[in-house]
C-alpha cells in the first residue's frame, strides 16, 4: 500500500459509499500526469497532456489538409464543413473587429488558434483522453504570449515608439490632472494584466470545467453500491448535463479567445491621437 493513503483513495476504483472508505475527491492530483518518456525531475519528459496538444495539433492540421487539398467549386461535405467554419471565424470575427481591409492577412492566424484552443478544450470529453489540455495553465500562458509579443510589434510598427507609448498608457491630454494616474494605470493594464488576463480566463473555465465532470463522474460510480444506487443515478444525469455544457462553454471559451486576440489586434492598429 503506498505511503500516502488519499493517493489510493483518489484511484481506488472498488471504493463504494457503506464501504468504509472516503470520497475520492478530485484534486491538483487530477490534473498530474506521470511522465510517458523521460524523467520528471529533469524536465526532460513527455506525458499526456503533451500528447495529446500534439496529436490536437495533427487532427487540426490534417482537417484542413484534407478539406482543401483538392477544392472543388461544388464542395464536398469535409470541405463544406471545414469552409463553414472558417468563413464563421474570417466574417464574426475577425472582420467585425478588426475589419475587413485590415484583418484579411491575420485571417489564417485567427482561424488556427480558434480551432487549435478548441481541440485542446475538446480532449476532455473524448473518450480515453479525457481531460483539456488547457486546463493546464502553461498551454493558455504561451498562446497568449504569442498574441502579446504580436500586439506589441504590430503597434510599434505602425505607431513608432511614441505612438505606442501613448497607445499602451491611453495617453488622453484632456485628462487633465488625473491623466498621469490614467496613464499608470493603463500602463500596467495593458503590459501586465492583460497577457495574464487572457490566459487565466481560458485556464480557469477549463480547470473548473474538468474538476465538476471529474466530481459528477467520480460521485456516480461512488455512490454505486445499497441504497446509494438512486443518487448514483442522479450524479450520472449531471453527469450528462454538465457534458453537454461543457460542449457549449469548450467552444464559446475558444471564440473569446480569438475575440480578445482581434481586440488587441485591432487596438494596436487603430489611430491614436
Amino acid at each position: 500500500m503506498s505511503a500516502d493513503p488519499t493517493q489510493v483513495l483518489a484511484f481506488e476504483t472498488d471504493c463504494h459509499i457503506f464501504d468504509g472508505c472516503g470520497f475520492p475527491a478530485p484534486g491538483l492530483h487530477s490534473f498530474l500526469f506521470e511522465p510517458i518518456w523521460g524523467d520528471g525531475d529533469s524536465n526532460l519528459y513527455f506525458n499526456k497532456t503533451m500528447l495529446l496538444a500534439l496529436l490536437g495539433s495533427v487532427i487540426v492540421v490534417g482537417f484542413f489538409w484534407a478539406a482543401f487539398r483538392k477544392p472543388k467549386v461544388v464542395p464536398g461535405k469535409l470541405q463544406m464543413v471545414a469552409e463553414a467554419g472558417y468563413d464563421f471565424i474570417r466574417r464574426g470575427v475577425v472582420y467585425e473587429t478588426i475589419g475587413k481591409k485590415e484583418g484579411e492577412k491575420y485571417v489564417p492566424l485567427i482561424v488556427s488558434l480558434f480551432f487549435f484552443v478548441w481541440m485542446m478544450n475538446l480532449w476532455s470529453i473524448i473518450p480515453l483522453a479525457q481531460f483539456p489540455v488547457t486546463a493546464i495553465i502553461s498551454y493558455p500562458l504561451v498562446l497568449a504570449l504569442i498574441v502579446y509579443i504580436l500586439w506589441i510589434s504590430l503597434t510599434f510598427k505602425r505607431h513608432g515608439f511614441v505612438g505606442f507609448f501613448k497607445n499602451v498608457t491611453g495617453y488622453d491630454k484632456s485628462l487633465g490632472a488625473v491623466l498621469p494616474l490614467a496613464m499608470t494605470i493603463e500602463f500596467f493594464s495593458n503590459l501586465l494584466v492583460r497577457p495574464f488576463t487572457h490566459a487565466v480566463r481560458l485556464f480557469a473555465n477549463m480547470f473548473a470545467g474538468h474538476t465538476l465532470l471529474l466530481l459528477f463522474t467520480i460521485a456516480s460510480w461512488y455512490l454505486l453500491n445499497g441504497i446509494g444506487i438512486a443518487y448514483a443515478g442522479v450524479s450520472f444525469i449531471m453527469t450528462i448535463v454538465m457534458t453537454a455544457f461543457e460542449l457549449f462553454i469548450q467552444a464559446l471559451q475558444a471564440y473569446v479567445f480569438v475575440l480578445l486576440t482581434c481586440t488587441y489586434i485591432q487596438g494596436a492598429l487603430a489611430e491614436h491621437h
